[in-house]
């Protein structure tokens, strides 16, 4: 026994915990395929559900978030899957805001001039200060409050989620948080285009205050091309703009954070997946990447962010939704209402 012994104690540690750590990472692999598969079955519903009439206006990432809410409040989301609904949720969002980088290049952020870059930047900035305060001054909570006012300002889901890794709110504000901007983005794609000509907007004029104001990018394409092309395309470069100053706004969060709690704590103000999707979008705009990759990094995106929000959604209790009330929904409207009148005040009286 002894000689058992002092041969154990020969044997270096770190090769224990090598063998250790290599058979727990098998073990968890094993134990997220079950997760992965559920989250793989509900996105590849909301795919299927935008071929259903009246389905179309919403992007499978909505569609995915409603449908994992549904099954796990009416079924029950099983024990054995929760291991991959959360690698889904945090992995592979995370992963997929770095592939947001192929869909931008400084080229087009330039194509706007400097004024729209200015106009886009400058309703980031505002929406996200007067969403954060009016959210103090009502008594929403803070990590709520600026889930919401990330999702408003920058780019819908995305930005919310790429929020919540530095904030680290609870599943139920993150859901919220996303049905919210989701409604009343919704609300803009559909009755921005009927108020153009009301205001005397050019295809210009009307293209970059839908990019600079709408929440997300399916939306503002929506928008943007049903008042012409020229329209669209501006709208949309006018969004992806915005899109790209989530990296920058993250960063500040996390300083933020480190700020308020011990700085071994807090999470680092520079997350690896803020940095990569810099390292992309600067990749995107030195290389000539072809149509064709390009055109599957957009649909590997998609699909990443509708599994991760599906995996928000199998996460999501509708009692302790309904718990949060009607302060964050209004909150919601007004942060809306806000963008929308301050981008066009910018873009009649500075573009």
């Amino acid at each position: 026994m002894s000689s058992v012994s002092h041969f154990a104690n020969d044997i270096p540690k770190s090769a224990f915990s090598a063998d250790l750590t290599q058979g727990r990472k098998s073990l968890n692999w094993n134990g997220i395929v079950p997760g992965i598969v559920l989250v793989a079955m509900i996105t590849a519903v909301a795919f299927s559900a935008r071929n259903v009439s009246g389905f179309a206006l919403f992007s499978p990432m909505i569609l995915a978030v409603v449908a994992g809410m549904i099954y796990s409040n009416v079924l029950g989301t099983p024990v054995h899957a929760k291991t991959g609904i959360a690698f889904s949720q945090k992995r592979l969002l995370r992963f997929a805001i770095v592939l947001l980088g192929f869909q931008l290049t400084l080229g087009q952020v330039v194509s706007i001039g400097a004024g729209g870059v200015g106009i886009v930047a400058a309703t980031l900035g505002a929406t996200f200060v007067f969403t954060i305060t009016l959210g103090r001054l009502i008594g929403v909570d803070a990590k709520l409050a600026q889930l919401i006012a990330a999702g408003t300002s920058i780019c819908g889901a995305s930005a919310i989620v790429a929020t919540n890794i530095v904030t680290d709110a609870r599943d139920e504000d993150v859901t919220y948080a996303v049905a919210s901007i989701t409604l009343f983005g919704t609300v803009a794609m559909l009755g921005f285009p009927l108020l153009a000509p009301v205001l005397g907007l050019d295809q210009h004029a009307f293209g970059l205050w839908a990019g600079a104001s709408i929440h997300e990018v399916a939306q503002v394409i929506g928008a943007g091309f049903q008042n012409g092309s020229q329209s669209g395309e501006i709208a949309t470069v006018a969004k992806l703009t915005r899109v790209a100053m989530l990296a920058p706004m993250v960063v500040a969060l996390g300083l933020m954070a480190r700020r308020k709690s011990d700085r071994s704590a807090a999470r680092p103000p520079m997350p690896w997946f803020v940095a990569a999707f810099v390292a992309v979008v600067a990749l995107n705009s030195l290389v000539t990447v072809p149509a064709e990759v390009k055109s599957a990094m957009a649909l590997a995106t998609t699909i990443m962010l509708t599994m991760g929000l599906a995996a928000m959604g199998l996460q999501a209790d509708i009692s302790q939704l309904r718990s949060r009330g009607l302060r964050p929904l209004a909150l919601a409207f007004s942060a809306s209402l806000f963008i929308g009148c301050f981008s066009l005040m910018l873009v009649k009286f500075v573009g």
